[in-house]
């Protein structure tokens, strides 16, 4: 196989595992098997994939609707009924507070006949920013920036995130009672964890203030003063705890999982059977340090081909962590990439993409990278050492300088991290 038809290959696997989560495709059954309420209908939302699931919802819902969804800038939809409201993620801004006190108070009010229609996907968290009572902006910026410099994985960040919020960790259902509530999730989050899509706004909670307390000493993180004293004062029983399972207040809410990670690696995979090519699936929610699984996935494929026998893909999801130290421009699909390419050493016939399906690899409006054979020896030709670009953390200026990074444009739907390697013997 040529490297071009390798190169070709691996997107085609990843444009299929994308596919099989376009809101349009994937909300289509979920819609048109919806009976109407006796009352209004309440369309909310936050993510990355909000705005595309509200236009897909308008599109397919011929009854009176009206509602409000918050998504990333550059991620929005041309809505008539549903108000979209682009805002700053990972970070916070402060349009995402103005957009989550407006949802917070649009789902109030209403009766038992009324159904909130909540569209939730990844990017939610940092999305639906509505601090709680006595933080700030600020506050919830200086938390987010260290959450995600520390490696914490996303359950442990969101874990923190719902504990210094007015809307998640399921106080947006709690609000919206009497209504019926209905999520709608695309999730990205390893094993589809409703609780930790989004920060679970409309789910009930199983973590504690303890718990968040936890996930910060063990980062030797040190919050804002405000953070610290609202943590303390929810441990003490000073503030009320997110809602827990079995809470009679969330009996009228459901939960449906639209699109998973598992579904676009079996799309893929379907793709690469079709052509002959064996497939090995290692999980859809693999977590843990980027180099460390980048490094292990390139053993596994150096194995596969002293093995010989039929070209085989090696597939996996999940959301890996980066524990930043260097400079760089980061990302952690390129970092895994980055150390893959680094343990198979320029082995001939392994060729390797790792992509975030939303589009953004870390802070980058990139997706990805794709790593070849003859990647390293390219690298330093240039005059640069790619281990020293691992050690900086400079996984996209390492791919940027070869020209192969993988740039989606926004993709408007999230299921976390698309990884790939073929070996061809």
């Amino acid at each position: 196989m040529k490297d071009a038809d390798a190169r070709a290959l691996l997107r085609d696997l990843f444009d299929a595992a994308l596919a099989a989560a376009r809101p349009a495709t994937c909300l289509a059954p979920y819609i048109d098997a919806l009976e109407p309420p006796r009352g209004r209908t309440i369309v909310i939302g936050a993510g990355k994939a909000s705005a595309a699931m509200a236009r897909a919802v308008e599109d397919r819902w011929k009854h009176p609707l009206e509602g409000l969804v918050v998504t990333r800038y550059g991620y929005g939809e041309a809505c008539e009924r549903i108000e979209i409201v682009e805002a700053a993620h990972p970070v916070p801004d402060e349009k995402g507070i103005a957009a989550a006190g407006r949802i917070l108070q649009r789902v109030q009010g209403h009766t038992a006949d009324d159904l909130v229609l909540c569209l939730v996907s990844g990017g939610a968290s940092a999305l639906l920013a509505a601090p709680a009572p006595g933080l700030t902006l600020a506050d919830k910026q200086a938390v987010n920036r260290a959450l995600l410099k520390s490696g914490a994985n996303i359950v442990e960040m969101n874990t923190v995130r719902k504990h210094l919020s007015a809307i998640k960790g399921g106080r947006l259902a709690i609000a919206a009672q009497p209504a019926r509530v209905l999520s709608w999730l695309i999730s990205d989050v390893p094993n589809d964890d409703p609780g930790v899509i989004g920060s679970g706004p409309t789910v009930p909670d199983r973590t504690t203030f303890a718990d968040a307390l936890a996930v910060l000493a063990k980062y030797r993180i040190e919050p804002p003063a405000a953070v610290r004293a609202h943590l303390e004062k929810g441990v003490a029983g000073g503030i009320e705890e997110t809602p827990k399972p079995g809470d009679p207040r969330l009996a009228r809410v459901e939960t449906v999982m639209v699109a998973t990670p598992q579904r676009s690696l079996d799309a893929a995979a379907a793709v690469a059977r079709a052509r002959g090519i064996e497939v090995v699936q290692l999980g859809d929610n693999l977590e843990g340090e980027a180099r460390e699984l980048g490094a292990a996935h390139a053993k596994l494929a150096l194995e596969i081909k002293a093995r010989g026998g039929k070209p085989t893909v090696i597939l996996s999801g999940g959301e890996t962590t980066v524990t930043v130290r260097g400079k760089g421009r980061g990302g952690r699909n390129v970092e895994y990439l980055m150390a893959e390419a680094i343990a198979a050493g320029g082995a001939p016939g392994i060729f390797g993409l790792a992509a975030d399906t939303d589009g953004v690899d870390g802070a980058e409006d990139i997706a990805g990278g794709v790593f070849a054979p003859d990647t390293l020896q390219r690298a330093r030709a240039l005059g640069r050492d790619p281990q020293a670009m691992l050690e900086d953390n400079d996984g996209h200026g390492f791919f940027g300088l070869l020209g192969d990074s993988l740039v989606t444009g926004p993709t408007r739907t999230n299921v976390n991290d698309f990884r790939a390697t073929l070996v061809v013997p």
